[in-house]
């Protein structure tokens, strides 16, 4: 160890002190615990990163899922000569891109984050992303990349830590390492273990890993020898390495170090001085370079791929198919595009995900059924240039909004395939039925939100899905249900298609999915009484089609919207929306009362979606 990187600790506390001083606010304690274990990682020739090259395929990857200590990383970044003291000295300011939590507004942040727990299992996933781009490509480097993960002892309350640490094993992941910073002090008090470092580590080696443990996690000699431990596993190992190190919030500074109540708060400016004077002169001007990585040319794979997709499913000929079946046909359509993977949790024999396999086996990645850690180790996977599909029953995605909603702060590219949607499953009864999932994916920002009502339509709208950019939610239905479109009909985010239509049209009825086919049905019978209305297939729920639905909308004076949901939040609000202004009259069919188990048509009829209250609402 050199007298340069103790010297480096310095720096780094005080543009850790300065910095949430002058913010006023910010989590010094938090930072200064894990100093030593970031500068020996950093600077002593651990951690190989090109700082002008961020997106380089094979950089090694920091995650800090204890993102409160987003001081400590930015005082790395200024150590490394990256930024600078004034930088950071516009922490938390609504001017500058040094936040509270990391985002990637700064280039050298992959993933946004703060929602503690779910650092590692990203961190899973950009491992798994860099293993398969050294598969993908012809040359790679003679060390391989590492994903090193910072986490805090009181996550580790948290279940989504324990899912990751099993599907990190399960995957042989050598290259990912864990650093559990066991500063024995939360938010409110002391955290479950305490310093029980011994106990973490039975815990941890159970699922799996490789275990350091480190009785004096500030002492720099000390940690700087652990790293070299961890090259020597992570080079010959198979298992991903967990440092566990026993520290103290707020190290370095006699006034908060080990004490409680300080968790989220900066000195003010007299305990600052203090501070200041007990750490000593300080080099403000020190900097030392991070090792970069080994340079070698790769081929990746960019912009979006032109697939022809041959349908299978003739419209004279095919016989009803769920649209959870022609997912899975879809995947092995655009399973040659080389950044398509997909993921599922456990339930692929019935979201189909599983018929990828029948094309491209090694594109399939199985989560289990653990769906928070499927959504973040699906993020992780799109911030090293692979698109995921990751699928589930819809039902279950509600146990990983919270990571979904972590989503949009990160710049991903993620698709997320929601199955058994609605009281058209049957049987299986109302906690299977997913009655949520379109109001829960509306609600973000930028989201698309697509409902398709056949075969041909889920094929064309997963095509959609791989060449848009951002984050994309398909409802599938398990029912089987009549091919309506020819194999070329052509299917655009934020279309709609007019099914039904004539100038005698009383109203008009908006539907998406399940309820199409209900819709056309009531035409039916309707048409038969001399009524005529008109149907709109709104397959893109989100962003929906203002115009068509505005034009047939004013030219019958009545709109009927008809779901297979609830009626908050889903496709209801969103014509409602759309809307807007106009004098027109709306009659919203969605499901209304707790469901029941039975037979699918039942359930309609039940919760008055179905073709005959259709009729009724026209008449």
């Amino acid at each position: 160890m050199s007298s340069t990187l103790l010297e480096l600790t310095k720096r780094i506390r005080y543009e850790i002190l300065t910095m949430t001083t002058q913010a006023g606010s910010g989590h010094p304690t938090s930072s200064l615990s894990a100093v030593e274990l970031m500068t020996a990682l950093w600077f002593d020739g651990h951690y190989q990163y090109d700082f002008k090259q961020p997106r380089y395929i094979f950089n090694d990857r920091m995650i800090f899922s204890k993102g409160h200590a987003s001081p400590l990383l930015y005082a790395l970044y200024v150590a490394a000569g990256a930024a600078s003291h004034e930088d950071v000295m516009g922490l938390r300011t609504k001017t500058s891109d040094y936040e509270g939590h990391p985002t990637p507004r700064l280039p050298w942040v992959d993933v946004a984050t703060g929602s503690l727990g779910q650092g590692l299992s990203v961190g899973i996933g950009m491992t798994l992303g860099i293993k398969r781009h050294m598969k993908m490509q012809k040359k790679t480097p003679k060390q391989e990349p590492r994903v090193f993960v910072l986490m805090g002892d009181s996550e580790f309350s948290e279940g989504q830590i324990w899912e990751a640490l099993q599907l990190g094993s399960h995957y042989k992941l050598n290259n990912l390492v864990g650093i559990l910073d066991v500063n024995r002090l939360g938010q409110r008090g002391e955290a479950m273990l305490g310093w029980d470092v011994a106990t973490y580590e039975k815990r941890i080696k159970a699922f799996g890993w490789e275990t350091i443990v480190v009785k004096k996690g500030n002492d720099l000699e000390t940690v700087c020898k652990v790293f070299k431990d961890v090259d020597k596993l992570t080079k010959k190992g198979k298992k991903p390495v967990m440092i566990i190190a026993k520290t103290t919030k707020g190290a370095g500074i006699s006034s908060v170090a080990n004490k409680d109540n300080w968790h989220g708060k900066a000195l003010p400016q007299d305990m600052l001085e203090a501070a200041l004077t007990e750490l000593g002169e300080v080099s403000k001007t020190l900097t030392v370079k991070v090792k970069e990585p080994e340079k070698v040319r790769i081929h990746l794979t960019v912009g979006r791929h032109k697939i022809i997709l041959n349908s299978p499913y003739d419209l004279k000929s095919a016989k009803p198919t769920a649209t959870r079946q022609a997912y899975g046909e879809a995947l092995k359509l655009i399973a040659e595009d080389p950044r398509v993977i997909v993921l599922d949790a456990e339930t692929s024999n019935s979201t189909y995900a599983e018929k990828i396999k029948e094309v491209s086996p090694e594109k399939f990645y199985e989560m289990f059924i653990a769906e928070q850690n499927m959504m973040s180790v699906a993020l992780g996977f799109s911030k090293l240039g692979f698109l995921p599909f990751a699928s589930s029953f819809a039902a279950f995605l509600a146990r990983a909004y919270d990571q979904i909603r972590m989503f949009q702060y990160s710049e991903p590219d993620v698709n997320v395939v929601g199955s058994h949607a609605g009281v058209s499953i049957g049987e299986d009864g109302s906690s299977q039925m997913a009655l949520e999932d379109l109001a829960m994916f509306r609600a973000l920002l930028e989201s698309k939100v697509l409902y398709p009502s056949d075969p041909n339509a889920t094929l064309r709208l997963v095509n959609e899905m791989r060449n848009d950019v951002g984050i994309s939610y398909l409802r599938l239905t398990r029912m089987k249900t009549p091919v309506i479109y020819t194999k070329h009909e052509k299917f655009k985010i934020g279309g709609s298609k007019v099914l039904r239509e004539s100038k005698k049209d009383k109203a008009v009825v908006v539907a998406a999915g399940i309820t199409v086919h209900e819709a056309l049905a009531a035409h039916e019978m309707l048409i038969e009484n001399g009524t005529a209305i008109a149907v709109i297939d709104a397959y893109s729920v989100k962003p929906i089609d203002k115009i068509t639905i505005r034009e047939y909308a004013r030219r019958t004076g009545k709109v009927i919207i008809v779901e297979d949901h609830y009626p908050y939040g889903g496709l209801g609000d969103a014509v409602r929306e759309a809307l807007e202004g106009m004098n027109v009259k709306i009659v919203h069919l969605a499901v209304s009362h707790i469901p029941h188990s039975g037979k699918p048509q039942e359930l309609l009829k039940m919760a008055g979606i179905d073709a005959a209250s259709i009729a009724k609402a026209v008449k």
